[in-house]
């Protein structure tokens, strides 16, 4: 709902020389919702003048703001108002004849103290103006009857002359007079009852927000744990995302170092399939040595006969011999080393399988 349907018909203002302000502040101004009686709607989209006025003629106090040219406070001060502090920058009044209640959003404290002190004053002067006019019109009346009374008995008194005459009107006048002064009574009092009326159902309205408002402090209360809980969390999963960072380097550099393992693995296994090469030759050279062997049968029964050549040839037979067991030292040694690499290798297999089931 827009601030400017809040306006009332009633609330047309023009300074008059009469009237002069006593007391000027800025603040923004609220009014309440009409239709819900609790929600604050902005009569002002920024911060406008506010002014206490005193009217001397009429002898009374009225709180003007203007936006622009549309008039947003136009409040006569009553004995009956109350100005309600709601926080340390705000507070409220209720006006029962414009039928709503006014709210003013100060920038310090300070200013807000200073309003109301001003509005308790006026009130008071207000009341003060109230009281006295009451007893002008008591005065006035008892006047009037005396009159009225006076003036009846001269009648019964005298008939005749210009003086009766005149006294006559002069009563007829007071007469008419104090007729009017019973129906403003009635009417002030009618008034009084339907100031009283409005003034519950402010009350009433103003009770409501006062609510409204305790209800939306719970409800920043439970806002702002409920922020703060979703923070923790938040803090938490951070926390359980730089575990899995973590965890990810580690399994990368078991990674690495499993790519490691496997190229030494292969390194090994080549130097194996060497080794396993150059066990093939074995049988070629043991075969030799079966040849070397008939050979050397062969010559001594050809060399039965040749004994000179015979001690030369059995030298060569034990150098021979001699290196053929030295071969087979060598190469048994040989099959020994590479039994122990075979073995070495395997123990280093099972070793490299379980590290890779243990990651």
């Amino acid at each position: 709902m827009a601030a400017g349907t809040l306006s009332h018909p009633a609330w047309q203002w023009t300074a008059t020389p009469r009237e002069q302000p006593i007391f000027t502040t800025r603040a923004h101004v609220f009014q309440i919702d009409p239709s819900t009686k609790k929600n604050w709607v902005p009569a002002s989209k920024q911060a406008v003048t506010v002014s206490y006025f005193y009217d001397v003629t009429r002898n009374s106090y009225r709180i003007i703001s203007v936006d622009g040219a549309k008039v947003i406070i136009n409040s006569t001060i009553t004995p009956n108002m109350t100005f309600t502090k709601t926080s340390q920058k705000f507070g409220q009044w209720a006006d029962s004849r414009a039928n709503t209640v006014f709210g003013l959003g100060f920038s310090s404290e300070q200013q807000l103290t200073k309003f109301a002190e001003k509005f308790q004053e006026v009130k008071e002067a207000a009341r003060l103006a109230r009281d006295k006019s009451q007893e002008k019109t008591e005065t006035s009346s008892n006047h009037s009857q005396a009159s009225s009374v006076n003036g009846t008995d001269d009648e019964k008194a005298s008939h005749v002359g210009p003086a009766d005459t005149h006294l006559k009107s002069e009563n007829d006048k007071l007469k008419i007079a104090l007729t009017q002064s019973a129906a403003n009574v009635k009417k002030w009092e009618v008034e009084l009852q339907t100031l009283r009326e409005s003034n519950a159902r402010l009350t009433a309205a103003l009770q409501e927000s006062a609510a409204s408002v305790e209800q939306w402090k719970r409800q920043f209360s439970l806002c702002r744990e409920e922020n703060d809980r979703l923070r923790n969390k938040i803090d938490e999963l951070e926390e359980q995302c730089s575990e899995i960072n973590r965890e990810k380097e580690r399994n990368t550099q078991l990674k690495q170092r499993i790519e490691e393992l496997e190229s030494e693995v292969r390194e090994k296994e080549t130097e194996l399939n060497d080794l396993r090469k150059q066990s093939e030759i074995i049988p070629q050279l043991m075969s030799e040595c079966e040849y070397v062997s008939e050979k050397l049968e062969a010559a001594e029964r050809d060399n039965q006969n040749l004994e000179g050549k015979v001690r030369s040839l059995k030298t060569d037979i034990e150098e021979s011999k001699y290196r053929q067991r030295h071969l087979k030292v060598e190469l048994k040694s040989f099959l020994e080393v590479l039994d122990a690499k075979i073995d070495g290798l395997h123990d280093f297999r099972r070793g490299l399988s379980k590290l890779g089931t243990d990651s």
